[in-house]
C-alpha cells in the first residue's frame, strides 16, 4: 500500500508533464496536462495556474491540501475523447491519508 510519501512523490513526478494547476477552494485539485484541459477547466469557472517551476507547484498544491476539508483528493487530468473519465488519474484518492495511519498502526 502506498504511503503518503509516496503520494505526495506521485504528485511531485506528475508536475513534471503538467500545464497547470488548479483548485475549487474546497477539496478537489486538479494538475491539468494538455491544453485541452486548462481550456475546459476555464469553462467550468476554476483559475488555471501555469507550472513554470515544478517545485513552486508543488508547494502550492500542498498548500492547497493543507487548506482542504477532509474530502481532498489530488488528480491528474488529460484528455481522452474516447472516454473522458479515462483521463483522470488519482495521484492522492480521497481517504488516503487514514489508509496510511492505518499502515502505521500494524
Amino acid at each position: 500500500m502506498k504511503t503518503m510519501t509516496d503520494r505526495w512523490d506521485d504528485v511531485h513526478t506528475a508536475l513534471d508533464d503538467s500545464l497547470a494547476i488548479t483548485w475549487d477552494g474546497c477539496h478537489k485539485i486538479y494538475l491539468l496536462l494538455d491544453m485541452e484541459q486548462v481550456t475546459e477547466f476555464e469553462s467550468y469557472g476554476y483559475e488555471p495556474y501555469g507550472v513554470d517551476d515544478t517545485d513552486e507547484a508543488f508547494d502550492i498544491v500542498k498548500g492547497w491540501f493543507a487548506q482542504s476539508c477532509f474530502l481532498r483528493f489530488v488528480q491528474a487530468v488529460a484528455t481522452n475523447h474516447d472516454d473522458p473519465n479515462a483521463g483522470y488519474r488519482n495521484l492522492i484518492p480521497q481517504g488516503a491519508e487514514a489508509d496510511d495511519y492505518e499502515e502505521d498502526d500494524e
